[in-house]
């Protein structure tokens, strides 16, 4: 019931910021009650005040004893959802699949792939030396271990 609750509220609450999603909430047996929250254009302070207070005043703290904690998704956060791919296109990702690594500019995400493109040297194909080839990749989101954007300063 509290589970189902708190849920509710958490919806209602990113309702009214249509740019802001869920990337996770987990509530733990003690009623610990961890918000991770994710934006089009990023997160503020008062995104997450908004939401929390959207939770918090909505809940009877005389009727149950509750920890809340909402947060936004740190800049070396792994990606979770097709949702932040989006919201990073044209950024620098470094991916890790079952048997891989590729690191590349994220050209494209919709909801069951992305797809990167990167330069990389090769042999060259006749004679000695190596020539500088671009390589593109498609990846399904279910193929992918893990994915961090690559800050660059």
């Amino acid at each position: 019931m509290f589970e189902k609750e708190v849920r509710q509220l958490l919806q209602d609450a990113l309702d009214k910021q249509p740019k802001l999603f869920l990337i996770d909430c987990t509530i733990s047996s003690d009623n610990k009650i961890f918000v991770v929250i994710d934006g089009d254009r990023g997160v503020t302070l008062q995104d997450c005040m908004n939401v929390s207070r959207g939770i918090e005043h909505n809940l009877d703290r005389e009727e149950i004893d509750f920890g809340l904690e909402v947060t936004s998704a740190g800049a070396t956060t792994p990606l979770k959802i097709p949702r932040q791919y989006k919201k990073n296109v044209g950024r620098k990702l470094n991916v890790k699949l079952a048997d891989d690594e590729v690191e590349g500019e994220l050209v494209s995400a919709d909801d069951q792939k992305i797809e990167l493109k990167w330069k990389t040297r090769e042999p060259k194909p006749i004679g000695k030396g190596k020539v500088t080839v671009q390589k593109q990749q498609e990846i399904l989101y279910t193929d992918i271990v893990e994915a961090k954007v690559m800050i660059t300063f």
